[in-house]
């Protein structure tokens, strides 16, 4: 079965910077389309980041959008998500997923996810 785990989650204060990593193994295809999730205590959980190819088309939520970058690097079987400008309400746990259609990641149901990484910022 598909297997991702997140990894790089702290605790930081408002205007510092976090890396996530996902590493990812044992799919059944060999290409497919990452991305990034995230749920607060309360909230739905929502769309952060996507991407195809490591130099690829990117989306982006317009809650991250300019702080957020994420990239892939499929020799390491990796996606990233560098996140600066950390602000109190980017507190969530953070998944990453991957699909093999663009419109189900988008539509916020990939086929794959991880367990999670929590990510806090205080003010």
């Amino acid at each position: 079965q598909a297997r991702l785990v997140e990894s790089g989650g702290s605790s930081v204060q408002a205007g510092g910077s976090l890396r996530l990593s996902c590493v990812y193994s044992e799919f059944t295809y060999i290409t497919f389309f990452v991305g990034w999730f995230r749920q607060a205590p309360g909230k739905e959980r929502e769309g952060v980041a996507a991407i195809d190819t490591p130099s690829g088309p990117r989306n982006y939520s317009e809650a991250v959008k300019g702080r957020f970058t994420i990239s892939r690097d499929n020799a390491k079987n990796t996606v990233y998500l560098q996140m600066n400008n950390l602000r109190p309400e980017d507190t969530a746990m953070y998944y990453c997923a991957a699909d093999r259609s663009w419109a189900t990641m988008l539509a916020g149901r990939p086929n794959a996810w991880g367990q999670g990484t929590q990510v806090t910022v205080s003010s």
